[in-house]
């Protein structure tokens, strides 16, 4: 498990991007879910030892009884740590397999046949076994994601870390993709980080909420969607009467239906003729969450 106390980061231009942050992440899949802005970076690279922490304190079960202090055992962190930053740049002219190669060698893997046997049996995994001496340039999107968890899988980690995997992923890659983090999530803890509510909903038995820094909301998804029983309503409107809405309701979200908004609206009772109760989901939840914020901000 990682245990995070008070966390806290403010950067030089004044943006405090972690605000006394506590979360407990057990083994499996947890869901860091929030808006752009809302500290979920900032939080990955702490924990991945990319950027310093102000104050608090994360600590790092070890396997052998012990734990690891995160913020200032670097090493034994990275011993430890898978990472798949947002933005995962490969060698474009390099292949699949001589790339893992050279991640496994720089991750200490320096038994040349220990090694070969690992970096077949991840790309195997990943379920990229038949494109390994394709040049990594020539590979989808899924595909650079796949080798990316590839190469975070070295090692063996207690704690692997992905930050916005799937954005601009087809349909079918981010399933391919969120299925392959679901078989890994089974025997390490996993850390999802992403802004698509479905990916949560779909795969993480623990989450958290974040915004501006703080975290609004964590626990299991299917407790926080039973919260709000009875209180989500929809109703379709008329463009022009959007304002009104917005102004008089808790308004939760908007969709176009055949050219005027759907709007989901957060009431404990009947907010007027018209509207009609509908079971609540991640994301009323999570737009919930985001405008009790505001208002109390």
């Amino acid at each position: 498990m990682l245990a995070i106390r008070d966390l806290s980061k403010t950067y030089a231009n004044g943006v405090r991007a972690l605000d006394a942050v506590t979360l407990d992440i057990p083994r499996g899949m947890f869901g860091l879910l929030g808006p752009n802005g809302a500290g979920k970076s900032s939080l990955m690279r702490t924990l991945a030892t990319l950027q310093e922490a102000d104050s608090g304190t994360a600590t790092l079960e070890d396997g052998k009884g012990g734990s690891i202090d995160v913020l200032r055992d670097k090493d034994a962190v990275r011993r430890q740590l898978g990472y798949l930053p947002q933005d995962f740049g490969v060698y474009p002219k390099v292949s699949a397999l001589d790339l893992l190669e050279h991640f496994a060698v720089l991750k200490g893997l320096t038994d040349r046949k220990q090694r070969r046997e690992i970096v077949d049996g991840l790309l195997q995994q990943v379920n990229l076994w038949d494109v390994r001496k394709r040049k990594l340039g020539g590979f989808s999107g899924g595909m650079r994601q796949r080798f990316g968890i590839a190469q975070a899988l070295l090692g063996n980690p207690r704690l692997v870390i992905v930050d916005e995997p799937t954005a601009g992923l087809d349909p079918e890659e981010r399933n391919r993709f969120l299925n392959l983090l679901a078989e890994i999530g089974e025997n390490v803890a996993v850390i999802l980080s992403t802004h698509i509510v479905e990916d949560v909903t779909d795969l993480c038995p623990t989450m958290a909420i974040m915004n501006k820094g703080k975290v609004l909301l964590t626990g299991r998804p299917m407790d926080a969607i039973s919260a709000l029983e009875s209180q989500v309503w929809r109703k379709q409107v008329q463009k022009a009467d959007l304002k009104r809405y917005e102004a008089g309701f808790t308004l939760l979200s908007t969709r176009l239906v055949a050219g005027n908004p759907v709007i989901h609206v957060f009431s404990a009772d009947r907010p007027e003729e018209g509207f009609e109760q509908v079971a609540p989901d991640l994301e009323d939840v999570y737009f919930q969450r985001l405008r009790q914020h505001a208002k109390a901000a």
